[in-house]
């Protein structure tokens, strides 16, 4: 018989059962992480699941990645926005991480 291993809701993809988002799983693909360490990496995962959560996706690719896109894109804009709404916060954060690299 046989198993779904992700399900959709609240606009996003997930594990099936758990709070763990496809996303998080498929980033760690494309960035070479075998399922085993992905299992490690995510506790709450057995092998099983992730071997079916990457299996759905390559199955799916074409959307999935529409899907990555799609977030990324939307985080890029709410960047942007706050950016916009709180310059002299990011204008500090901005000079501490140059204060950083510079004692380096």
């Amino acid at each position: 018989m046989p198993r779904e291993y992700v399900e959709q809701r609240n606009g996003g993809y997930y594990v099936r059962g758990t709070r763990v988002s496809l996303d998080s799983l498929v980033y760690a693909f494309l960035r070479g992480e075998s399922p085993e360490g992905i299992a490690e990496s995510f506790p709450a995962l057995s092998l099983e699941q992730v071997y079916g959560a990457v299996a759905f996706y390559l199955a799916n690719r074409e959307s999935i990645d529409s899907h990555l896109q799609q977030g990324k894109a939307e985080f890029a804009r709410l960047r942007d926005e706050a950016r916009r709404k709180h310059p002299q916060l990011y204008a500090k954060r901005d000079g501490a991480r140059q204060r950083i690299v510079s004692s380096r």
